[in-house]
This record gives C-alpha cells, structure tokens and sequence, in this order.
C-alpha cells in the first residue's frame, strides 16, 4: 500500500514541482529524494586557542538510508576544513587542554565503541580504550594525562526458578527474561540490560580504564577540578532514586582513592557542573522540583569550599543549560531559547544576562524546534550551530558584540537548484485570553497572493517544547506540495517563560486548542487560505493536540496524528517515563481520579469525530506506544470514520523520521491522505 501511496504522490508532486519551477527562474521545489543530499553540523568544540573547530557532520548515505557521522576539522582563519579519519561514528570530539590532542569516541572493527586521541600536527591517532558499551560525558584532565569518561555497567540479570538442563545439540526456546528494575526500557533503546553507568578515568595514552564509581546508581558528567586530583558528577543516590529520578545531586569523587563527598543539595535536578578556572567554584543548572509538568532551569553558583549556593538567574524568566565559563572567570555562558529562538547568552556573577549569539541550528531537521550547540575558547569566542528557516545548520563563530560568521555551507550545491518555501512570523492573538501566540507561515515557492491555497496546520509535540524560525524538512516537503503551513507556540510551549508553560498545568490540552484555532484564523484572515481546504497533522504532543481538534471542531478535512497520547490513563503507565508522568503532570494516578484522566484524554471525544483521520507511530515507540494509535484506530473503525494506520518498521518515539527513505514515505502517505480529501486538486 505504501509503494503505490508513493509512486501516486512521486508524481503528482513531480507534476506540481514543473508548474512551480516555471515560476521560479527554472529552480525546482524541495523534493523528497533531496532528503538523501541535506548535510548538516552538529556539537562544535572550538580549540582553548580559537583556531581550530572540530564538529561532526551528518550526512544522509543513500545507499545505507541512515545517517553518516564524522568528524571534520576546520580552519578558523582560513575556513579550510577537512575530515579527521572519515570513518562513519565519529562523535563527541573534546580537545585536550593544550589544543594539541583530540579525543573522540568511533566504531571499533566489530562496530563496539572505542575512545580515541588524535595528535592533530601529525594527524595520527592512538586507540585509548576499547569499551564494552559506549562512553559518555568525555572530559580531559587538566594536566591533559588522564580521561574520564562514563559507561554502562552490566550486572547479572534477575532469575526466578531453576530451568531444566538442555540436552546438549538441543535446539530450546530463547530462556525466560525476568524483570524487576524500575528503568527497564527506554525510547530508542528499547529493553535495557541490567546494569548502571558509572565513572572511569583513563591514561590519554591509552591503557586499562579504571572504575571510580561502584552500585546501583547512574553517574552522569564527570569534570575535572583544576589541580586534577577531583572529579564533581552528577547522580541520584537519594533512597528510592529509581522513582524519582529528577532529584539528582552533584558530588566530588577523589581520583585517587575513590572517596565521593556528596555536595549540598536542594529537592531536585543538579546538572550540567562546570568549574571555574581558579577551582573555587562549581557552575551548574537546578530547578526546585514541584512536581508540574515545566519548570525553569536557573544558573547557579556554589562555592566549593562552603557550599554557599546562589542563584544567578532568579530574574531571567527562561530556562538555561549548558553552563561554560569564559577564561577570565568572570562570567559565564549559557544556552536558552526565547520566543522559540536557540541563542547563547552571557551571564555576569551578578547575574546580568546578555546576548551573544541567535539562531542556533536545532538537533532536528525534519521540524522547526529550537536547539543546537556550542563552545567556547579561553578569549571567549564563540563557536555553535548556526540555522535559518531555509537553511539547515552550520558551523558559525561569534564573539559578542560583534556579528557572527558562517563558517561552513553545507547546502549550497543542494540548495542552489532548489527554491524554497518562504517562512515569516504570523501575527496572533488568541481567542481565549488574547494572549499574543507566536505564529509562523510558509507558502509555496511559486506563491502568488490573492490565489486560494489548501493549508496544513502543523503541531509540535512536548508539549513543553518550541517550534521556531528554523528548518523544517518535513515542512518544505508539504509547501513544494502547494500547501501553505503554518505553526506556531501555543500555551505550554517553551521559551516564553514559566507563567506560559505552566499554564497547561493539570490542564492539557484545553485552552491551547484555542490558541491553536486562532493561528488558523489569523491565516485564513491573510487572504491566501481556502478555509474548505483545512488539514491538520502534529506528533507526539501534537499528535494528542490533532486527536483532540478532531474531537472538538469538523472544520478541517483530514487529519494525520503522529505517534499520539490517546488515553492518558493507559498512557502514564506504559510510557517510558512512568516513574514521574502521572505524579508530576496530573498530580494523582489514573487510579485516585479515573474521570480527570478521562476529561483530558481524546478518546473521550471520539464520539464527535467525523473528520478522516490516519493515525502513524514507530514500532518501536517505548514515549507514546502503538497501543495509543491503535486505540484510536479501532475507535475510528468502529465508528465507520474513514481512518487508516501507517506502522514505521523499527522507528522509535524520537527517529520516526531519522531514516531518509521512512521520512519520505510518511511524507508522501500524509500528502496522499491528504489529497483524497482535498477539493479543487491545488491552488485556485
């Protein structure tokens, strides 16, 4: 079915894309098969000295239909840039202390982790540690000897009963697999294996890795003291951690003898330490944990040798991360977003935050969400991914007060012969409250105003999370259809402060839908939208958000929801998350409250709905499981409500979309869904 969804919508699309192309100087629209030629720079780690950047590449390989990750090294001066070894893996490069050396982590020759240094003036590189399970949070000392890193360790999996012995040549069933850890799966990694992530440090000219932290915890970001001789971490050692695991500390392990002081702590998340360049104090991220579904992260500073704590960013109404001391020591930088935008700010010990860079490129390419990465050298430049609406991210280089640089330009073959959809802010105002709703519009290329256009409403998921004014693939994809899309921030979202995200506290979803009813308003008020031809498709949260609207409203002609929450009672208790989702989201278990759980779920709705509505979800989707679309589905048929279900083969929550030729047919079956229900056959 999918095969002929495609080939119908290949050429339909390859028809709508000759029109267009007329209209555009000859360039063609974004085509699916683009989606196997977009590149794109993710973790820039800028040299102490600021010369060089190292970065990974991802690159789609279509012969393998996956990402390709390696590491390129580049010029700051020159903008020369090569890649390090070119071997696909390549990730988490870290420059030593000196600038000399660069440790990274690649695939070793059965594909098992293994944890390199690279000598850049000679370009040779050195096996540092070859590792059962794959390192994280990769950190020099700062002597430049030694490495820490973290990794899983395996501990012997629980058995109930003695089984009987197999014969030998016996060919049995796979034994039973018994399981009583709390975290026992997780999105993208599926069914864990028993074990807990613990602290090793390692010779940088290779050796046995020696274990620092031992039991039943996870221990996460190792970083070095200044003199070398301790290492702060992350962890959650409080008893009863495995069901709480939002109330993480930070503690200083002593290298030498394994001896863990816990530092003080306040009820809920320590992340992110980083010490500053006289070793006094210890930077970090914490939010006093009241069990709502939001809160912000502020920046703050705790002196080692009292443990005096204060916070830099009571006053700065946004969520910080990733803190990173300038070389004076004087301030700090860290990363947020604002009205959807990534950027990174400055921030003074008196807690004065300024802007230093915008626009960071986000971790994702299919949709607009705001993200990226940075780093910064001794001076304070400042290297990060830089992104636009219609352009995916860079490397780009700042120092602030001065405009930034793009370093690199991965598209531009690509992008050369392709005419993109237009992105511009959307002005709205809601219905409810008349709230100001951060809003966004896209037209076709080839658009021409006073012409009616069909529109899809997209929705992001979270729901605590933002869409912004950056590239979208998925999005291109529908407007080279000849659709106009628009999406935007409704309440929840983040980057707007913690009064707006909270205002769907023990309220999702309610008066985003709302919110979310204005933006197509505010389009169809533009003149260029057919309000016969209305479509709706979200994910995750906007999965929930799109079952809901069909629920509430019959204005729109087809709906696709991606990967949905369907019943919330079923939901908290089969998401991966189970441990804090009912607790700290609706405040009771479905249990105590059976009718509240049911007032905020779609499925108490399904009665309303008449629209033709297609429900996707990944296989192995352990956030939102395919029991959720599924419920949906029968409903759906039931009801004799035209409805289809579309299952990606081995696509998690989080990569429903990471496979280039899956990203293509979820497009091509949307727009096919779509286009059954579509009056007019395009623009009119």
């Amino acid at each position: 079915m999918k095969r002929l969804i495609w080939a119908a919508v290949a050429g339909a699309g390859l028809a709508c894309g000759a029109a267009v192309a007329a209209d555009t100087g000859g360039k063609k629209p974004f085509q699916p098969e683009d989606l196997f030629a977009l590149q794109a720079a993710s973790d820039p780690q800028i040299s102490p000295d600021g010369q060089q950047i190292a970065y990974v590449r991802l690159a789609n390989d279509i012969m393998t239909d996956k990402p390709r990750r390696t590491i390129w090294i580049l010029d700051v001066a020159s903008g020369a840039q090569k890649p390090m070894d070119g071997a696909d893996g390549e990730g988490s490069p870290r420059w030593s202390p000196d600038g000399r050396r660069l440790a990274y982590v690649a695939p070793g020759p059965e594909g098992s982790p293994e944890l390199h240094v690279r000598w850049l003036a000679s370009g040779e590189s050195d096996l540092v540690a070859d590792l059962a399970n794959a390192p994280g949070d990769v950190a020099w000392s700062p002597d430049g000897k030694q490495l820490a890193f973290t990794a899983r360790v395996s501990v012997s999996a629980s058995t109930l009963g003695e089984p009987p012995k197999k014969p030998d040549g016996a060919k049995w069933a796979d034994p039973i697999k018994v399981i009583t850890q709390v975290h026992y799966r997780q999105d993208e990694a599926g069914y864990l294996k028993s074990g807990f992530t613990h602290v090793f440090v390692v010779s940088a000219d290779g050796g046995a890795p020696r274990q620092l932290t031992f039991g039943d915890y996870d221990d996460h970001e190792p970083v070095f003291t200044p003199d070398g001789r301790s290492l702060i971490f992350v962890s959650e050692r409080e008893q009863g951690w495995e069901l709480d695991p939002e109330n993480s500390g930070l503690f200083r392990l002593t290298v030498a003898d394994g001896t863990i002081t816990p530092l003080p702590h306040r009820y809920g998340p320590d992340r992110s330490p980083a010490i500053s360049p006289d070793g006094r104090f210890v930077a970090y991220t914490h939010y006093d944990d009241r069990h709502r579904g939001y809160e912000d992260a502020r920046l703050h500073l705790m002196d080692l040798a009292t443990g005096q704590d204060r916070s830099l960013t009571d006053a700065f109404d946004r969520s910080v991360e990733d803190p990173r001391w300038n070389g004076d020591g004087h301030s700090l930088f860290v990363q947020f977003a604002d009205h959807g935008v990534s950027k990174v700010g400055r921030v003074t010990l008196g807690g004065e935050v300024s802007v230093v860079a915008s626009g960071l490129g986000g971790a994702e390419l299919d949709r607009p969400y705001n993200g990226g990465s940075y780093s910064v050298s001794r001076s304070g430049l400042v290297a990060f991914t830089l992104g636009g609406p219609e352009i995916p991210h860079d490397v780009g280089l700042v120092r602030a007060g001065t405009a930034p640089r793009r370093l690199t330009d991965l598209n531009a073959d690509l992008f050369a012969a392709r005419t993109l959809a237009k992105v511009e802010p959307l002005s709205v105002v809601s219905s409810y409250d008349k709230r100001p709703i951060d809003a966004w519009i896209m037209t076709p290329p080839g658009f021409e105003p006073g012409r009616k256009y069909p529109m899809i409403l997209e929705i992001h998921g979270g729901p605590f999370a933002a869409y912004g004014p950056s590239f979208a693939s998925q999005l291109q994809l529908y407007a080279a259809a000849g659709y106009v899309v628009v999406y935007a921030n409704p309440r929840g979202s983040t980057s707007y402060g913690d009064e707006f995200a909270n205002l769907i506290n023990d309220n999702y979803p309610s008066q985003d839908y709302d919110d979310l009813m204005s933006v197509v308003d505010a389009a169809i008020a533009g003149g260029s939208v057919d309000p016969d031809n209305l479509f709706v498709v979200g994910g995750s949260g906007g999965g929930l958000l799109t079952s809901w609207i069909v629920g509430k409203t019959h204005r729109f002609r087809a709906a696709v929801a991606q990967k949905p929450v369907i019943d919330w009672a079923s939901e908290v208790l089969t998401v991966d998350a189970y441990m804090t989702m009912a607790r700290d989201w609706f405040g009771k278990m479905p249990w105590e409250d059976p009718q509240f759980y049911w007032r905020r779920s779609p499925i108490s709705l399904v009665g309303n709905v008449t629209t033709p509505t297609m429900l996707m979800v990944g296989e192995e989707d352990h956030r939102t499981p395919p029991s959720e679309a599924e419920q949906f589905f029968d409903a759906l048929q039931l009801r004799k409500v035209p409805t289809a279900m579309v299952r990606v083969p081995g696509a998690s929550h989080e990569s429903l979309a990471d496979r280039p030729s899956q990203q293509a047919e979820e497009v091509s079956a949307i727009l096919a869904w779509f286009g059954r229900y579509r009056t007019g056959g395009g623009a009119s």
